[in-house]
């Protein structure tokens, strides 16, 4: 589904991604790891084209999609959830996902949203704003939700959330993902999160990937000691 080769990323002179390259398939989820500093949400600004690429290919079902401005990436199948969430803060939960419908097939949100996301539902018509942190966090997966991606691109989404709603939201993406089938690519610190949704784990220390493994052969210990400073 989604394959990345070789990606270097810089900031100006400031070279922060090097050779980075993983895959990811249909109906799996790749977690990237690593502590704050690593690279991990450079990998995923350089995946939806929000940073360039000096070097290395991003295929999306053979295509390249590494020269594509971020809005192309979107229509071929990228979707993405920023870090940080990046809701509209003034529209009503409705409103934020209906600005995903933009060049969708649907003209109304899909049932099937809701059914993921019943509290979102119940609060349709309450603004973005007035929810909570794991609420938003749902409200931008929705929003990507309903432009059918085949991959899904999560930045740090458990960031600001608490405890309790972390594992409901992994439990949650690991049976959209069989649903709808769709890939989900997630970085993240929390391994908790990491281990309930995720199939496969690469490791990110300055920028390098220093660790890689399934989940049936994880060492845990292995991983931890990489997020720990």
């Amino acid at each position: 589904m989604l394959e990345v080769n070789g990606l270097d990323v810089a900031y100006g002179e400031s070279h922060v991604v090097h050779g980075v390259s993983f895959s990811v398939e249909k109906n799996t989820a790749l977690a990237i790891m690593g502590r704050n500093g690593m690279g991990k949400t450079t990998v995923m600004k350089a995946l939806i084209g929000m940073l360039p690429a000096r070097r290395g290919s991003i295929r999306l079902d053979g295509r390249d999609l590494s020269k594509l401005p971020s809005y192309e990436r979107a229509h071929a199948g990228i979707g993405f959830v920023p870090q940080g969430r990046m809701i509209f803060s003034g529209l009503t939960v409705e409103e934020n996902i209906m600005t995903g419908l933009e060049h969708s097939r649907h003209r109304e949100i899909p049932s099937h949203v809701y059914d993921f996301f019943p509290v979102l539902k119940e609060m349709r018509k309450r603004r973005g704003g007035n929810l909570s942190g794991g609420q938003q966090q749902m409200l931008a997966i929705a929003r990507a939700l309903v432009t059918e991606p085949k991959v899904l691109v999560l930045d740090e989404p458990t960031e600001g959330i608490q405890p309790s709603i972390i594992k409901e939201l992994a439990v949650t993406l690991r049976e959209m993902k069989q649903k709808l089938g769709f890939a989900i690519v997630v970085s993240e610190q929390v391994l908790s999160f990491a281990m309930e949704l995720a199939d496969r784990f690469i490791v990110l220390d300055r920028g390098r990937v220093v660790h890689e493994e399934s989940r049936e052969a994880l060492d845990e210990q292995a991983v931890k000691r990489f997020l720990t400073i």
